[in-house]
């Protein structure tokens, strides 16, 4: 795999009533909305495998994993964003 390939789980990722939706950014950054609220929260993510920790700005953790192109996170299970082409 090409090291400045950007990383499988990069992407967009929402709740199947699309209320949460988490952009995993290539820089490692993570900007999640809710609902209305744009940019609800916002931090790093670190991806091991298929597990995932964040940390958003205000220093709070959580963590989650990826399972048949599916993130469960938080009590949440999030689907991949089909892009249109």
């Amino acid at each position: 795999m090409n090291s400045n390939a950007p990383h499988p789980y990069v992407g967009m990722w929402v709740t199947r009533d699309g209320y949460v939706r988490q952009e995993l950014r290539a820089d490692g950054r993570y900007d999640e909305a809710r609902g209305e609220r744009q940019s609800a929260y916002q931090g790093d993510y670190q991806i091991s495998g298929n597990d995932i920790t964040y940390q958003d700005d205000t220093g709070f953790t959580a963590d989650g994993y990826f399972e048949n192109d599916v993130l469960y996170h938080a009590g949440m299970v999030m689907f991949r964003e089909k892009t249109k082409d």
